[in-house]
């Protein structure tokens, strides 16, 4: 019996995913988790893809406006554009949640950040951060819900907002 290795298994996934997507695909899904730039070399070697297809495909994402571009001496860095990236998410939001929905789930973020101010008596995740010891798990757990909930609030209110500038101007 063989037993295989982690390279082995981590081989056999990319050759997959080489299979299953387009060279395109591929890039767009590098740049897609990309927040610091990274040039097109970086991205082609994780995208399986050469540096010539990977820049060819980048100033192709670069033109819709889904990538951004950054200057490193001579080199070109691309990352995704994050604004286009949270106008998704609060146009997704508010198409997969209705007025009501939203003040409710905005209600239970408050809710669950006031929860967070208290228990460790501080009023934000970065003065937490000043507080917490190296080995306190169950406070470094909370830090990193904490920031998702006040990230995921922010996008909900701006939903809302959205929502709520929508029906003014058609109105």
């Amino acid at each position: 019996m063989t037993t295989e290795t982690w390279d082995d298994i981590n081989e056999h996934v990319k050759a997959e995913w080489k299979a299953d997507t387009t060279p395109f695909e591929r890039v767009y899904e590098i740049v897609e988790q990309t927040h610091e730039g990274q040039s097109a070399a970086e991205l082609a070697e994780r995208a399986l893809v050469s540096e010539p297809t990977a820049r060819r495909h980048c100033k192709a994402l670069v033109n819709t406006g889904f990538a951004e571009t950054e200057m490193d001496g001579q080199t070109t860095l691309y990352r995704r554009n994050s604004d286009r990236i949270l106008m998704s998410r609060i146009r997704e939001l508010r198409e997969n949640a209705d007025r009501t929905e939203l003040i409710s789930g905005i209600k239970r973020m408050k809710s669950e950040i006031r929860r967070y101010e208290d228990r460790y008596d501080v009023v934000s995740p970065e003065e937490l951060t000043q507080k917490l010891d190296a080995d306190e798990t169950e406070g470094w757990d909370d830090l990193t819900a904490w920031k998702t909930t006040r990230q995921n609030l922010a996008v909900a209110q701006a939903a809302l907002a959205y929502d709520e500038a929508s029906h003014q101007l058609t109105a």
